[in-house]
């Protein structure tokens, strides 16, 4: 993990050197993954998919944080000047995948979730897979905030230069 203080003081650097640009980027990443994982687990309510299980109390701010930490690895990818240095694909990408795929299956209604209905049966989703689902929600955000702390940390670094 890169959660040392310069790390963190490299990835806020990051942030405050953002021009609009980027920021526009994370906010229309943000909005768009609230909306394509929102939608689907009827967390964000709208009249084409429905759920058996009612809303948890604490998939809205599941979904707020993953929304608002996929904005940020996703505007990583935005092309920046030449003078500052891209962030190696290695430095977060898969851990941002992973952790978008899981905050689905966080907010996600537990027995509309197909595998787990064949796992473990509709009593089986309902007495073992809902409560792990905020302990996927809180996985999710973490793997999601690494990402982003590498990534952003990654754009401030010098870059090395081979010797001629």
């Amino acid at each position: 993990m890169s959660s040392s203080p310069r790390s963190w003081r490299r990835a806020g650097t990051a942030l405050r050197g953002w021009r609009s640009r980027q920021w526009t980027v994370a906010g229309a990443g943000a909005l768009a993954t609230a909306v394509l994982v929102g939608a689907p687990t009827d967390v964000v309510p709208n009249p084409l998919f429905g759920r058996s299980v009612p809303v948890q109390w604490w998939n809205y701010p599941a979904l707020a944080v993953t929304a608002v930490l996929t904005g940020i690895v996703l505007t990583t990818y935005v092309r920046r000047p030449s003078s500052a240095p891209e962030p190696h694909a290695a430095d977060g990408g898969r851990l941002g995948a992973i952790g978008g795929v899981l905050s689905f299956f966080a907010v996600g209604c537990p027995v509309c979730n197909k595998l787990v209905l064949v796992l473990l049966g509709a009593s089986g989703a309902l007495s073992y897979w809902a409560p792990l689902q905020p302990l996927l929600a809180v996985l999710s955000a973490g793997l999601l905030a690494e990402a982003a702390l590498r990534r952003l940390s990654s754009e401030t670094a010098c870059p090395v230069r081979p010797s001629a």
